[in-house]
């Protein structure tokens, strides 16, 4: 049963969606139903969610709301995200609480890994 008024699925927009699922394919292990040629959804990661089809992206730059993964080995997670074609926008920082890095995947979109540890 879904929660009333919680997050409950997201939708990235994307370029190039099969680059976009082989990174997170490759940098996460996320699997994807396509849904047509201009539509990829994910499950299971935290929250559903899907990417269409745009020619923008979504990066904080822009006002975008910044969506946060969770690692336990916050390295080794920066360097799947380099070897799988993502690109480091900010490096490993401490912030109150953690750690975290952002980077962009092949489509531009805007994301961040953090880690208590």
């Amino acid at each position: 049963m879904n929660p009333n008024g919680k997050i409950n699925y997201v939708e990235f927009p994307a370029c190039d969606l099969d680059a976009t699922k082989s990174f997170f394919s490759d940098a996460f292990g996320w699997t994807f139903t396509d849904y047509g040629p201009d539509y990829t959804a994910f499950a299971d990661q935290g929250v559903d969610g899907g990417f269409f089809r745009a020619d923008q992206c979504a990066n904080t730059a822009n006002g975008s709301a910044l969506i946060v993964l969770y690692s336990d080995a916050l390295e080794d997670t920066q360097a799947k995200v380099q070897e799988s074609g993502g690109k480091i926008v900010q490096s490993i920082f401490s912030f109150p609480g953690g750690r975290r890095f952002h980077f962009t995947e092949p489509s531009g979109n805007e994301l961040a890994v953090w880690s208590d540890k």
